[in-house]
């Protein structure tokens, strides 16, 4: 298999997928020219185009070996972090269709938040690709 670069792309050695909406998630083991081996994580969101037909957009992070325990530590630290916040039920106007920010702030000063520009609504949300990091 070729990548967009010309460059030889090895197999995947053991692969698993994670479906989720209209994202798909590819966690794949390949072998470096070492024989060792790494991970790449491969995001794959599919959008619709105007005629109805579709794209799909990727963004892949490839992870060491020597990264490994600490990636999983932060990996682990922030879904804690997030959970022990905000549960683990999902709220929000996508996985919601009844979702009223109001019920789930309750903050007197939120308007002027916004009036300032504090916070952002999610529909200037932007969209950050790996490769941007």
């Amino acid at each position: 298999m070729s990548d967009n670069n010309g460059m030889m792309e090895k197999e995947e050695i053991y692969s698993k997928v994670l479906r989720a909406g209209r994202r798909t998630y590819f966690f794949d083991v390949r072998s470096t020219k070492a024989d060792d081996y790494y991970l790449t994580i491969t995001e794959s969101k599919k959008f619709t185009n105007d005629d109805g037909s579709f794209h799909y957009k990727k963004h892949k992070i490839y992870l060491y070996k020597e990264d490994f325990a600490e990636f999983n530590d932060i990996l682990r630290e922030m879904t804690d972090y997030i959970v022990d916040e905000k549960g683990d039920e999902v709220i929000s106007e996508r996985h919601q269709k009844d979702y009223k920010k109001d019920d789930y702030d309750s903050s007197d000063d939120s308007d002027a938040a916004v009036a300032s520009g504090a916070a952002k609504s999610t529909d200037n949300f932007t969209d950050i690709s790996f490769e941007d990091i």
